[in-house]
């Protein structure tokens, strides 16, 4: 991502994995840590509520955290969230909003 200041350029994967519950976000978030070194954004829902994940590799967590991506998106959900530099979660009432904050979440990174 160029032109973000002092910040190095990142892959970032942002998703919304449709009708899923909140492990099965987190665990698709776990796989591609294993394999991605870029931040993952990742958010699915299973019905009435939606669950929200945030990874950001410890190299890059003095530029973005995961903790502040979660706050910045969880209200799309008309919900909430936080966590470590590393790892968030979050979640919400509003499943249609789940789109908006996967779009946030790629906005919120690109304003750096």
């Amino acid at each position: 991502m160029p032109g973000l200041g002092d910040r190095p350029p990142f892959s970032v994967i942002a998703a919304n994995l449709g009708a899923v519950d909140g492990k099965t976000v987190q665990s698709v978030a776990e796989r591609l840590k294993a394999t991605f070194s870029g931040v993952v954004v990742l958010g699915g829902g299973d019905g009435e509520s939606v669950a929200l994940v945030a990874l950001v590799p410890r190299t890059l967590t003095a530029h973005v955290q995961a903790g502040k991506i979660i706050q910045a998106i969880a209200p799309e959900v008309g919900g909430k969230g936080g966590g470590r530099p590393e790892f968030a979660r979050g979640g919400g009432k509003d499943p249609q909003g789940l789109d908006r904050a996967i779009a946030k979440a790629g906005e919120y990174l690109a304003a750096g």
